[in-house]
């Protein structure tokens, strides 16, 4: 009876907001290549968030966005939900680029959909967070996808520990040595490639210079939580040294997978955070 319910809520919400699914962003689009496009009732050249799931890069699902649409939409904002193919039936370059391919077909087709090309929010939880901050601070991935930077208003990463990867694989490998326990058989060290160079090159905080045209960040993160807090700090600090707008937003009594969840609840601060943080970003530029 509960399932049959949250169908019906499900189904209600979404065609209020006018839901369009599983919307190819590749030709030819290979499997996971599809993304979902939540929208207000006559929506016209609207701020646009682009939201990439987590899953350690090797599950989840666009469909997977809690109340994430109801609470854009409701306030004037088209909401992108996309996939992307997984580790490790593809490498992770691919996994990037996918998300990048999704990115440019937003950019390119959104305004048909009711969405402002010109301004889009990169956003992400977990590994999608991780892909998030990649995609706003190395441009070489949008630019390939013909995306200028400046098509990006502001990116919201959501409890990523990934940022700096050579940091997080020392730190991961010598929590498990130190307490004589075996190295993880498919840990960061095996998803980002065993080259430091690959490392290196798929760590956001690598890419943050001046002048580059990053966009603000907002750094959401599980307060008090070794990993996720170090890294948020780390990110920040890069981003400070560049001169970028940057917002860390420690979440208390909340966990990994809660933090997502309830992302887009009225009585969630991590929401009241995130709009206090777009609201000023989303007015339009007059030339």
């Amino acid at each position: 009876m509960r399932q049959i319910i949250a169908l019906l809520i499900l189904t209600a919400v979404a065609e209020a907001q006018n839901l369009k699914s599983n919307i190819p962003y590749a030709s030819p689009a290979l499997d996971r290549q599809v993304l979902d496009i939540y929208a207000p009732d006559n929506a016209r050249n609207l701020p646009v968030v682009f939201w990439i799931h987590g899953g350690g890069w090797q599950s989840g699902d666009k469909t997977l966005v809690a109340q994430k649409p109801q609470a854009f939409t409701s306030r004037g904002l088209v909401f992108v939900s996309t996939n992307h193919r997984f580790l490790p039936k593809v490498e992770m370059g691919d996994v990037i680029r996918d998300v990048a391919r999704s990115l440019g077909w937003v950019h390119r087709n959104i305004a048909m959909h009711g969405g402002d090309p010109r301004r889009i929010f990169v956003m992400g939880h977990s590994s999608g967070a991780q892909l998030a901050a990649l995609l706003a601070t190395d441009d070489r991935y949008l630019r390939a996808e013909g995306v200028p930077f400046d098509a990006l208003r502001g990116c919201v990463a959501v409890d990523g520990d990934t940022y700096d990867i050579p940091a997080i694989i020392a730190t991961a490998e010598l929590r498990q040595t130190l307490h004589g326990l075996p190295l993880p058989d498919f840990g960061h060290r095996v998803k980002f490639g065993n080259d430091p160079k690959k490392q290196i090159d798929f760590s956001a905080v690598t890419h943050i210079t001046r002048g580059k045209g990053i966009p603000p960040f907002l750094i959401l993160h599980v307060a008090g939580h070794p990993d996720v807090t170090a890294q948020a700090l780390r990110l920040r600090n890069a981003l400070q040294a560049a001169a970028v707008p940057v917002t860390l937003y420690g979440v208390r009594e909340t966990t990994h997978n809660r933090i997502n969840d309830e992302l887009g609840r009225p009585d969630d601060p991590a929401t009241s955070e995130l709009f206090r943080f777009i609201n000023p970003l989303m007015a339009e530029r007059h030339p």
